[in-house]
């Protein structure tokens, strides 16, 4: 539960923040002025290319996965070797692996350890597929939701002027990995992330299988032909606008998300999170050209009572770690197409406990990559360490790795493209070995 005195841990959207541009299905259809004829029944509608055409070689599929609210990164990935660790969390420390308590942590090595909760995502580590960077995050010292998150999104901090996201503008300094492609970006979320901002073919979609024309199927037919007659005469952007817009739903509609089956034994857990996950590895199989996805989860805010061995904060951990190790068996080890799976979250939370058995807004946090090419089953950390002398401002995990060291990398290595001043301004990024 937040505190009076912090801000709202929500998505931007919910504060009504005019750069989120809070684009609805509804919204999108109705800003196109209209829908164009059914795909198949017209030529002026272009062809739709599909990954399977595409001769200049396959680019991984990014995902970004944010954690909104501030996960506890100390809970995440614990460092069981740490005596301050448990020095200043008498109370919510998880136990380490060598104690015999029921809740204690699976070592990763001999310095970190993940809790039962995060067990989802063992079989990813040990198969060499999931990295974990430690204290990591941005270097700006906001303790805000809504500006850290702003800052992150856009890669770049404390600039008003930059409004595009970094995911965004990958995707408008490359070249499309599927010529033709009308939809490249993906945010399964009722707005756009501000990550996608400024990508193009790019949309929110809360529910990749009902986007469509909404209204009763009985009378769907007439009026694709009114919108048809409406439309195939006119002119540009008018006519493409509607092309698009319909081939975007026929797209999507190609794909049986309802019916979708995942490879190799995967179950993804029910809810929200679960679903999107599982609707993201059905386009990533469809192989259409979306290039970019992105996914929040939220409530990370965890002031009291946090809980990450029984708690609020295990359900989440659960959550997570099951839901991406869902996504890891079905894609990643199914034989499915490549992907860079990149989590992270706003900031760390504070290394001493508060009196509510939680912790307040702190500083460093940890990311996880996870993809085919990932060099993984290893914890990448310049750890800054935990004594009262190495802590920032005396209170929290210190950053030692710039988030956009990690995010450029994936761009870099991974999607292509070489733009790096462009798609993270005024940064020299440092390659820091994340992909084998």
């Amino acid at each position: 539960m937040q505190s009076p005195h912090q801000d709202n841990p929500t998505p931007l959207a919910s504060a009504g923040c005019t750069e989120y541009q809070q684009l609805s299905r509804r919204s999108f259809l109705q800003a196109s002025t209209g829908l164009a004829a059914f795909l198949a029944a017209h030529a002026w509608v272009p062809r739709v290319a599909y990954a399977q055409e595409y001769r200049g070689g396959m680019r991984d599929v990014i995902i970004s996965i944010y954690l909104r609210g501030a996960a506890d990164a100390l809970s995440i990935c614990a460092p069981y070797f740490e005596n301050q660790y448990y020095t200043r969390r008498p109370t919510i420390a998880l136990a380490r692996p060598d104690s015999g308590l029921p809740n204690r942590l699976t070592a990763l090595d001999d310095r970190f350890g993940i809790p039962p909760a995060m067990m989802g995502l063992h079989p990813a580590y040990l198969d060499g597929k999931l990295l974990f960077v430690h204290a990591c995050g941005s270097t700006d010292p906001s303790r805000s939701h809504f500006e850290a998150q702003r800052f992150m999104e856009v890669g770049k901090p404390r600039d008003p002027a930059l409004g595009s996201g970094w995911l965004g503008r990958h995707l408008s300094t490359v070249l499309p990995m599927v010529p033709g492609s009308v939809l490249r970006g993906v945010g399964i979320m009722p707005g756009l992330a501000q990550t996608l901002l400024g990508g193009p073919q790019t949309l929110p979609i809360s529910n990749l299988d009902t986007f469509g024309i909404t209204g009763s199927s009985a009378t769907l037919a007439g009026r694709r032909d009114a919108i048809d007659d409406m439309y195939v005469a006119t002119t540009d952007p008018l006519r493409a606008t509607a092309a698009a817009t319909l081939q975007t739903i026929d797209v999507l509609d190609a794909i049986n998300f309802a019916n979708y089956a995942p490879a190799n034994g995967a179950v993804y857990p029910t809810g929200s999170f679960g679903n999107a996950m599982k609707s993201a590895a059905a386009l990533v199989r469809a192989q259409v050209g979306v290039e970019a996805i992105a996914v929040d989860l939220g409530g990370w805010d965890t002031h009291d009572n946090q809980g990450p061995a029984t708690g609020g904060m295990a359900t989440l951990m659960a959550n997570l770690a099951n839901t991406l190790g869902a996504f890891y068996r079905d894609i990643v080890a199914g034989n499915g197409p490549n992907v860079s799976i990149v989590v992270m979250s706003e900031f760390g939370r504070r290394l001493q406990e508060n009196g509510s058995q939680g912790t307040d807004h702190g500083h460093g946090s940890v990311m996880m990559v996870i993809g085919q090419q990932v060099a993984g089953g290893r914890v990448l950390t310049q750890w800054p360490g935990l004594d009262a002398g190495n802590l920032f401002q005396g209170l929290d995990l210190d950053v030692t790795t710039d988030y956009r060291d990690i995010l450029a990398e994936i761009v870099s290595s991974r999607a292509g493209n070489q733009n790096l001043s462009t798609v993270f301004p005024d940064y020299t990024p440092t390659m820091r070995g994340v992909f084998a």
